[in-house]
């Protein structure tokens, strides 16, 4: 016998049976294979999962989007409906603009009376979109990623995307801002991707409350709704804010209540070099209104004196 038969036989961890490894789904996969497949030649494959339910209510058109929606202040009012349970149905187009569109959707618990109405307003794809002047408005607002940044500048796919959600964005957090401070806005009740879901404001009759411009106030109606727009002006300025698109059309009368609405434009008079000629120009268009359907020029000038921001305001004629 030579000297290497003499030397002891060295095991290995393989000659017994393998460490046990922890069993995974795929083993369950491999059990319930056919045989067949195997004496074949063909590498075992894995049994298809199977294909997800669509998870759709049996009523309205989707689930409530709350649970993965940026919500509104707190506390949130009575009559909104928060629970998860909740279904939204479409209820028709109340609002068609360049930017964004606005929808009236029900949101209710099926099979209770949990019930409320709200206003969806979603702004529309890039190749769909045309936002005007929009340069000039977010001055003063900035983005983290230069790349970003330079994809709005030139206007790509990508970036009016970034801007869409730049506006809807804004326009969330100004009314959340605004709602705090009790100025008179819709809540806003949750902000999802590109879509703002706000309150709707009807009228008792059931129809969506009338924008300014479409009415003809009596005298003492109209100075009423004057000093309740100078009450709005003074909190948004008090907050260094402008409208920035500030006409009748972005006002309405919701049951005696003069509602500023579309704020995605919203100014900040410090950051942007524009601020105060954005609010001038919103100061102006609005006069104009309210003195062309019969505001008297010394209750215009009272109101105007109010603002203290602009000391050359020129006197209405």
């Amino acid at each position: 016998m030579s000297h290497n038969d003499r030397l002891p036989v060295r095991r290995s961890r393989f000659d017994d049976a393998r460490p046990r490894r922890r069993r995974s789904h795929f083993d369950d996969d491999v059990e319930n294979i056919d045989d067949r497949s195997v004496t074949r030649g063909r590498r075992p494959q894995p049994a298809p999962l199977p294909a997800p339910l669509d998870d759709v209510p049996v009523t309205g058109d989707r689930w409530s989007t709350w649970d993965i929606a940026q919500h509104g202040p707190a506390p949130y009012p009575k009559w909104l409906v928060t629970d998860l349970a909740a279904v939204d149905a479409e209820l028709g187009v109340v609002k068609t603009g360049k930017e964004a569109d606005v929808h009236l959707v029900q949101r209710a618990v099926p099979g209770t009376s949990q019930s409320c109405l709200l206003a969806a307003k979603r702004y529309r794809a890039a190749e769909h979109r045309l936002f005007h002047r929009d340069a000039a408005y977010l001055e003063g607002r900035r983005v983290r990623r230069s790349r970003e940044t330079r994809a709005m500048a030139r206007r790509t796919a990508f970036g009016r995307d970034l801007l869409a959600g730049q506006w809807a964005t804004a326009e969330f957090t100004a009314l959340s801002r605004l709602w705090r401070l009790g100025a008179p806005v819709p809540y806003p009740v949750q902000l999802h991707g590109t879509e703002l879901l706000l309150e709707y404001l009807d009228e008792p009759d059931g129809q969506a409350a009338p924008r300014l411009a479409q009415l003809r106030p009596a005298p003492a109606r109209l100075c009423e709704l004057w000093d309740q727009l100078i009450d709005a002006l003074m909190i948004l300025i008090d907050e260094g804010l402008a409208h920035g698109d500030l006409s009748p059309f972005n006002l309405l009368v919701h049951r005696g209540r003069l509602m500023l609405i579309d704020l995605p434009q919203v100014v900040d008079l410090v950051a942007n070099p524009q601020g105060h000629a954005f609010l001038a120009r919103d100061i102006q268009i609005v006069t104009d209104w309210f003195t062309g359907h019969g505001l008297p020029a010394q209750i215009a000038n009272a109101g105007l004196s109010r603002l203290q921001i602009i000391r050359d305001w020129p006197p209405v004629p």
